[in-house]
C-alpha cells in the first residue's frame, strides 16, 4: 500500500505564498505605467536625432528599482525562500533598498537593507519610512558577505538583486520596461530606437531589454553608460570576472567589483562617463524639463549625448532612449548642493559646456 506523508507546515506556507503573491499583483494592478518624455532639443531633431527619456522616478517607490523590487520578491515567493514572519534582507545601495521595504511592508514581513554609510540620507529615511532598518558598512565592496551574515543571523531570506536581477524579471513581455519602452515609441517617426541607453547596478535593465531586443527581432542596440570608478566597462572589455575597481561615486550604478546579474554579451557599445559629465547630465536635463533628476540619470543623458554626437558625425539618423531614474529630491544635500559637488568631482563647467555642445544647445 502507498503511504502519504502530509506536510501541514508545508501547507500552511503555501497558502501564505498564494496570499502573498495576491496581494502584490493587485498592487500591481493599481499601478500606472510610466510616462516616455520626448525632450526638446530642435537642432537634433532637424537632424533627425529624437532622444527620449522614460520617467521611472513616478513608480510608487519614486525609482526604476520599483520594476526590480516586485520582480525579485515575486521570484522569491514563487521558489518558496519566502514564508510568513521571515526577515527579508538586502545589499542595496538605497534604491532597490527602498522599493523592498515597500513590499516587505505590503507583505508584513521585517526589512534589514545593508549599504554604504554615504547613501542619502534621504533614501535612508525612505526604507526607515516603509519600515526598513539600516544597516551600515565601509565600503560597496562589503554590502554583500555583510548581507549574508546578517541574513545567516537573523534566519532570513538574503534577496541578493546583484545575482538574481538578471533572471527575475520576464524578459518576454509580460509588460516588462523593454515591452513599454517599444509600445510607447510606436507612433514616433523612429519607432525602434537606434540605441537605448542604460546605466548598470545589478545590469537587470539591460538583461531585460537586451534579451527583449533579440526575441521580438529588433534592430535597436544597447549602450552601456558606466560612471567613472565602475568595473563594468573594462569587464565588457575583457570579460575578466576577476577585476576590480575603485568603485563608482554614483549613487545607483557601476560597482567596484563584477557581479552575476551583469551580463556583458547583451551590450553593444559601452560610453565611459566622467563624473562631472554626470554632474553636468543632471544640471542640464534640469533646465530642459524643469525638475531635478538623480545622478544616474545624469551618467544616462551625458552618455546619450555622446551617442547622438556619434550618429551626427556619422550622418545617421533615429531615436535614442534612455531613462530617469529617480528624482533628483532623494538629493538635495549631496548631488544637488553645489558645494558637495564641488568638493566631490570638481568644477563640471566645462562638462557642462561640453554636454551643451553636443546637444547643440551652444555653438
Amino acid at each position: 500500500m502507498t503511504h502519504i506523508t502530509a506536510n501541514l507546515q508545508s501547507v500552511q506556507d503555501s497558502q501564505w505564498i498564494n496570499w502573498a503573491i495576491n496581494v502584490i499583483e493587485a498592487d500591481y494592478c493599481r499601478s500606472a505605467d510610466t510616462h516616455l518624455l520626448p525632450l526638446p532639443l530642435p537642432k537634433l531633431n532637424g537632424l533627425g536625432i529624437d532622444l527620449y527619456l522614460k520617467d521611472e522616478s513616478t513608480h510608487p517607490t519614486g525609482s526604476l528599482k520599483h520594476r526590480l523590487g516586485r520582480s525579485l520578491f515575486l521570484y522569491a515567493l514563487c521558489n518558496a525562500w519566502l514564508t510568513e514572519g521571515k526577515p527579508v534582507i538586502e545589499a542595496s545601495s538605497g534604491s532597490t533598498a527602498v522599493s523592498e521595504a515597500y513590499f516587505a511592508r505590503l507583505l508584513g514581513l521585517p526589512f534589514y537593507a545593508v549599504m554604504t554609510k554615504n547613501t542619502s540620507k534621504e533614501k535612508i529615511a525612505q526604507v526607515e519610512f516603509y519600515g526598513g532598518q539600516c544597516h551600515f558598512v565601509d565600503k560597496a565592496n562589503e554590502v554583500y558577505s555583510a548581507a549574508k551574515q546578517l541574513a545567516d543571523t537573523l534566519g532570513g531570506h538574503y534577496m541578493d538583486q546583484f545575482t538574481y536581477a538578471e533572471r527575475a524579471t520576464d524578459w518576454r513581455g509580460n509588460n516588462n520596461i523593454a515591452q513599454s519602452i517599444f509600445t510607447q515609441m510606436a507612433r514616433e517617426r523612429f519607432p525602434v530606437p537606434k540605441w537605448i541607453v542604460v546605466g548598470a547596478g545589478t545590469g537587470g535593465t539591460g538583461a531585460t531589454i537586451g534579451r527583449y531586443v533579440r526575441y521580438e527581432h529588433l534592430g535597436a542596440r544597447l549602450c552601456l553608460a558606466d560612471p567613472e570608478g565602475s568595473v563594468f566597462a573594462e569587464y565588457w572589455r575583457t570579460r575578466d570576472a576577476n577585476l576590480s575597481r575603485p568603485g563608482s561615486k554614483i549613487e545607483g550604478i557601476g560597482r567596484p567589483e563584477t557581479v552575476p546579474s551583469f551580463l556583458p554579451n547583451l551590450i553593444d557599445q559601452v560610453c565611459e562617463v566622467p563624473n562631472t559629465e554626470s554632474m553636468a547630465g543632471m544640471i542640464l536635463l534640469e533646465s530642459l524639463l524643469g525638475r531635478l533628476v538623480g545622478p544616474s540619470t545624469g551618467t544616462n543623458f551625458a552618455a546619450m549625448l555622446t551617442v547622438a554626437n556619434q550618429m551626427r558625425l556619422a550622418g545617421e539618423s533615429g531615436s535614442i532612449v534612455s531613462l530617469i531614474c529617480d528624482s533628483g529630491n532623494r538629493y538635495l544635500n549631496s548631488y544637488h548642493n553645489a558645494a558637495w559637488r564641488l568638493a566631490q568631482f570638481g568644477d563640471e563647467t566645462e562638462a557642462l559646456n561640453g554636454l551643451k555642445k553636443e546637444a547643440m544647445l551652444i555653438e
